[in-house]
């Protein structure tokens, strides 16, 4: 008997009709969970397919843009392929594109155009890249022209009659090429935002502009030029030159693959389009070889690899006809390049 002034009790709702209400919530709840995460990941995938278009893109534009010469060339008696593979690496003094007031800048004066500033050899092996400086004064046989300071070979016989030279002073074949000239390093590391250098002293040189502190320093690309130049205050001449464009060609590559670099999405772009217009590489070398080239010099700069100049003898001897010549150790020397061939370490006795 219902008592008077209660409500009746809500109707009764059957156990697997409840499970059934109760059911259709919750899997229209995971239903839901599961659209919005199958949304979220062909979201994801399709950003990393623009990513990979893009870069795939971008390599191959970047490839498009690498300049090629006709720096390595067979001929008789041709040094035989060692172990692991050798770059040439050459700095050229041409003031092609200088303006009047770019040579005042950069205190290059009007001469100069066919030699080379820099000769570096790179062997990279199994060990870890090694960096061997072949200092412009040295005291060499240019195929065809004789005993000459193998600066002379580019301004004889181009950057193949250099290539040669080389592979007959060393012993060493060399598989892969690139230079830069002047104003392309200039331009190379201003668009890099300038460089850190760390003379150990002050250097002040008035043929070159330079004017360094002692200690780390961020320089532009005419300052950096003129550390690299930098000879004629220097007691050590042309040998304390190498050790600093060494300084600096690994500074070059250490700011251009550092992470900063990829923290500003704007500045990659810029940077790789200048050194790509500033660079000329043999006719075999691409993007790969020149990203495998940056990654050597890294290394080196970071103590994975070995940065010496080939054994010197006697600094300074004049000759006439030439001037003042630096004449190989030439026993170790050929230690030196004997080890490159072989991919052995360099020997201490050779290290200087």
């Amino acid at each position: 008997m219902e008592q008077l002034g209660q409500e009746p009790p809500p109707p009764s709702v059957p156990a697997d009709r409840a499970g059934r209400c109760g059911g259709r919530r919750a899997g229209g709840s995971g239903r839901r969970r599961r659209r919005w995460l199958r949304r979220t990941l062909l979201a994801l995938l399709v950003v990393v397919v623009l990513l990979v278009a893009g870069g795939v893109a971008a390599y191959r534009w970047a490839g498009g843009q690498v300049r090629h010469v006709a720096a390595i060339g067979a001929y008789p008696g041709r040094p035989a392929a060692g172990a692991g593979t050798n770059w040439l690496l050459v700095g050229s003094d041409s003031r092609a594109g200088l303006t009047p007031q770019q040579r005042k800048e950069l205190h290059v004066g009007n001469g100069g155009g066919r030699n080379t500033d820099t000769v570096m050899v790179l062997h990279t092996g199994a060990r870890g890249p090694s960096l061997v400086s072949l200092p412009r004064d040295s005291y060499v046989t240019v195929p065809g022209h004789g005993r000459r300071k193998i600066n002379g070979a580019y301004a004889a016989g181009g950057p193949q009659l250099l290539t040669r030279t080389v592979e007959q002073a060393t012993g060493l074949r060399i598989e892969r090429y690139a230079e830069v000239n002047f104003l392309g390093l200039v331009q190379v590391v201003d668009a890099l935002g300038g460089v850190r250098i760390c003379p150990e002293k002050p250097l002040k040189d008035a043929e070159s502009g330079a004017d360094f502190r002692a200690g780390c320093q961020q320089v532009d690309g005419r300052q950096g030029l003129a550390y690299a130049r930098a000879r004629y205050s220097d007691p050590q001449g042309d040998l304390g030159r190498v050790k600093r464009q060494r300084q600096l060609m690994g500074a070059v590559a250490d700011r251009m693959l550092s992470t900063e670099m990829l923290r500003h999405p704007s500045r990659p772009a810029p940077v790789v389009r200048t050194t790509l217009a500033a660079i000329r590489v043999d006719d075999g070398a691409g993007i790969r070889q020149l990203v495998e080239l940056g990654r050597s010099l890294r290394k080196i700069t970071g103590g994975a690899g070995r940065a010496v100049t080939v054994p010197v003898a006697r600094p300074g001897v004049s000759v006439s006809g030439a001037g003042d010549v630096l004449m190989w150790d030439e026993p170790k020397a050929r230690l030196l390049f004997d080890a490159l061939r072989k991919d052995d370490p360099i020997p201490t006795s050779v290290i200087n």
